[in-house]
């Protein structure tokens, strides 16, 4: 079984790798562009819609190696969905508001094919709390939440792309883990082929997106990442009432995670629309700092194992432990926001400072 999973992921990374040159022209060919901005680091036009070759190369393969349940048929149709909003935001560009409608449209649509947070596991008493009729909100809740985090954070060539593999990478470990322990769980073992599937069709891209990117992931590509990223931790919450806990999913999928939470507390803070972008995400905070564009990347990556690991420790210890290692989690996440200034905390200070000299002056 492990030789037909690793067989699944490098037959997706080979079609990826395959398939991203001929998306790459039809960018062109079709003016799927990304100019710069004064947010973006890069210059000059991009080809983007790249998540089209990792959304085709997953599914070929996931359909391929799989076998076809309404499980795997949720996910490829709740993906197609999402792909297609991508590529109409990639060409034409839409509104915040049509494309949360259609995020929200996407994660509903996994809801007939039996993919739904049924309940939750209390951390505390390793017991189950049953959702009812919130089942249904929570999970677009948190579709639609890992779908514009890991958006969000495509920010940098191979950013998204990279946290992705590591966060797929934690999945299949911890299913796979978990499969073992109830005893083989074929359902357990087919979220993790599933897993690593997506992290070989993302690694195939990645020979094209890493810096200096020759083409970008664009709203096709970074939201199916976390769309797929959110269904396959509900598909593997579902699979078993002792499978990960909750706060599993939210530690592999911390760092986009947290740079969106930090993100709406830095815009309510300064008075700024939520959905207004801004210049101050982790990787532009880090880059601030003194960091290279690779080097911000890289050191994202490193602090996505640290996170991933965790998530898998979490999974193996008991509960005391765990809640011990959340509380210092925690606490460094704290630490090195407000150091990097990705809360906006000091740099509003600095700015009513400078804003201060400047009336001073007048």
């Amino acid at each position: 079984m492990i030789t037909q999973a690793l067989f699944a992921m490098l037959l997706a990374l080979a079609v990826s790798l395959l398939l991203t040159p001929v998306v790459r022209k039809l960018a062109v060919k079709i003016n799927a562009l990304d100019a710069p901005d004064e947010r973006k680091v890069h210059q000059g036009l991009m080809p983007r819609l790249g998540g089209l070759a990792v959304y085709t190369g997953f599914a070929a393969v996931a359909l391929l190696m799989c076998s076809h349940n309404m499980a795997l048929a949720g996910l490829l149709v709740g993906g197609l969905l999402i792909v297609l909003l991508g590529i109409v935001d990639d060409i034409r560009g839409l509104p915040a508001k049509v494309k949360l409608a259609g995020q929200i449209l996407a994660a509903l649509a996994v809801i007939p094919f039996g993919i739904q947070v049924s309940f939750v596991t209390n951390p505390l008493s390793d017991g189950i709390v049953y959702l009812g009729v919130l089942a249904i909100p929570v999970t677009v809740f948190w579709i639609v939440s890992v779908t514009n985090a890991v958006n969000l954070i495509d920010g940098l060539d191979g950013l998204a792309g990279g946290v992705t593999v590591i966060a797929a990478l934690t999945i299949a470990a911890v299913a796979w883990q978990q499969g073992v322990f109830f005893g083989g769980l074929n359902s357990l073992f087919e979220v993790a082929v599933l897993a690593l599937i997506l992290a070989g069709a993302v690694l195939g891209f990645l020979r094209y997106n890493f810096y200096p990117a020759k083409i970008f992931l664009g709203d096709t590509g970074s939201m199916f990442l976390g769309y797929c990223l959110a269904v396959l931790s509900i598909m593997s919450a579902t699979k078993s009432a002792a499978a990960i806990p909750v706060f599993i999913p939210i530690v592999i999928l911390g760092i986009p995670l947290l740079d969106t939470f930090f993100a709406i507390v830095r815009r309510r803070c300064n008075n700024r629309p939520i959905f207004k972008p801004d210049k101050e995400h982790v990787h532009h905070r880090l880059m601030a700092i003194g960091l290279s564009h690779r080097q911000t990347v890289l050191a994202i990556y490193g602090i996505s194992i640290f996170m991933g690991a965790s998530a898998y420790l979490l999974n193996i210890i008991t509960t005391d432990r765990a809640v011990l290692l959340l509380a210092v989690l925690s606490l460094i996440i704290i630490i090195a926001a407000n150091k990097i200034g990705i809360t906006g905390q000091k740099n509003r200070v600095a700015r009513e400072v400078a804003n201060s000299k400047r009336k001073y002056e007048l």
